[in-house]
């Protein structure tokens, strides 16, 4: 509430015995109680004191309950406002409601009734209060402040995310596992329009084939052995919001026909139902397999890929985007400081060389687990390379960099091609021209090092 300690009540109401009496129960209740004979004796001390619940009978001498309440809204948002009536002016306490009281209670007074309802509002408000307190936290760790990025590639990545956030188009998100694919997810629901509403994060390749239309819309109490009761399923719980499928390269081809058909129709029939129920969610599928490929192998429906590909994000391992690992060790050991209650002032100018060098196998997930296992055994010293787990691996490949000239060459044109492409804002005409090449072979480069869909697909859709 307003401060620390016991919630403070300040009562309003001009009969001195119901006054006293009732000053006296809250006290035993704990309370600090605040009691006052009038509207105009009541806003003096609430100048000087943080108050929780204002409780107010309507009929008073000077400044009535009405006009305390209105001036208390006003100037106090925050206290709980309640009110006493006589029996038969109970409209006027709805009225007050309607204003933003939260509740009344009418004469003659039933005391433990009135314990009870202020205890209650206390108790929802704290609550309100921490799941405000609560999403806030979670925007300001999956929104895009809680994203590193410095590389072209991932800055380009971010600008589409950003722009489509204020949409609910579905969207498509390829990367090898680690990369990140989640948290991009994250940023997109809580950087946008779906900000407030839920996030629903399902496994697609845990899914059971026999179990999915269940798992994902929900059945009714006695729809099969062991449905005991209602349940809600995936897409309900995602009503207005986001629901994540990850994995959904691994969802069996007649799960796939289900899950097209629930999003074509926007709507979904629960186990054991026949009346359809409509459903309003944007979907942010994510795989790491080539969808591509699977599709030109029957592996997964060509006509669901297009309903899920409507906005395309390919996000590129760590290893062709080195620009990104010191901010990311930066960010990660900060995290883990907080955690580990350790002062880990930074990483040693070695240790930092052999991470630039490892090829990330695991990406961003690898990463952090090697800062996590690090600052466990540097504690309040800065890593070296003896606290990395990597820097004793048998594979040189792993931390050296490559000496064969093909590949760094290619490396290298990658690398350029993406800042050009983030210099002129992925304009190809303007990207062709700055690099001396055709149009047609600009595409033709990005196709060969793997970057069309990183950049030209994922731009084009937003």
């Amino acid at each position: 509430m307003n401060h620390a300690g016991p919630n403070t009540i300040l009562l309003v109401d001009d009969e001195d015995t119901l006054r006293q009496n009732l000053a006296q129960v809250l006290s035993e209740e704990g309370f600090d109680v605040i009691a006052c004979a009038d509207g105009r004796e009541a806003l003096r001390a609430l100048k000087t004191n943080p108050v929780d619940v204002l409780i107010t009978d309507l009929r008073m001498p000077g400044i009535p309950g009405m006009e305390l309440i209105d001036q208390v809204m006003k100037r106090w948002p925050d206290i709980i406002t309640m009110v006493i009536t006589a029996f038969g002016d109970v409209e006027s306490a709805v009225e007050v409601m309607k204003k933003g009281a939260r509740d009344y209670i009418c004469k003659p007074l039933n005391f433990d009734e009135l314990i009870f309802k202020v205890k209650r509002l206390i108790a929802e408000t704290d609550l309100s209060r921490e799941n405000t307190l609560l999403r806030e936290q979670i925007r300001q760790s999956y929104g895009f402040a809680g994203l590193v990025a410095k590389s072209p590639a991932m800055t380009m990545i971010l600008d589409t995310i950003n722009r489509i956030s204020h949409t609910t188009s579905n969207v498509l998100i390829c990367g090898e596992s680690g990369t990140g694919k989640e948290m991009l997810a994250l940023a997109l629901h809580y950087g946008g329009v779906t900000k407030d509403k839920p996030f629903v994060a399902v496994n697609c390749g845990g899914l059971v084939d026999t179990l999915v239309e269940s798992e994902l819309f929900g059945y009714r109490r006695g729809a099969f052995t062991g449905a005991y009761t209602d349940r809600l399923g995936y897409f309900e719980a995602a009503e207005n919001g986001t629901l994540f499928l990850d994995e959904i390269g691994n969802l069996p081809l007649k799960s796939q026909a289900v899950l097209l058909r629930a999003i074509e129709e926007k709507s979904i029939v629960r186990v054991g139902e026949n009346r359809p129920r409509p459903v309003n969610i944007r979907i942010v599928a994510a795989t790491n397999r080539d969808i591509e490929k699977a599709v030109e192998a029957g592996e997964f429906r060509e006509d669901l890929y297009f309903r899920l590909n409507v906005v395309r994000i390919t996000v590129p391992p760590l290893r062709e985007r080195p620009e990104d690992i010191p901010p990311l060790i930066e960010h990660f050991i900060r995290k883990y400081n907080a955690e580990l209650k350790c002062q880990c002032p930074g990483i040693e100018p070695e240790a930092l060389e052999v991470m630039c060098n490892y090829r990330w196998r695991g990406n961003v997930r690898e990463l952090e687990n090697v800062i996590e296992r690090a600052l466990i055994f540097a504690g309040n010293k800065p890593i070296s390379v003896h606290e990395l787990s990597i820097a004793s691996s048998a594979d040189e490949t792993a931390h050296a960099p490559t000496l064969d000239l093909r590949t760094a060459a290619r490396d290298f044109e990658r690398q350029h091609i993406l800042k050009a492409m983030a210099m002129h804002k992925n304009d190809k005409v303007a990207v062709a021209e700055a690099l001396g090449i055709g149009l047609s072979s600009l595409y033709r480069k990005m196709d060969e090092l793997g970057i069309a869909r990183a950049v030209s697909e994922s731009s084009h859709s937003a």
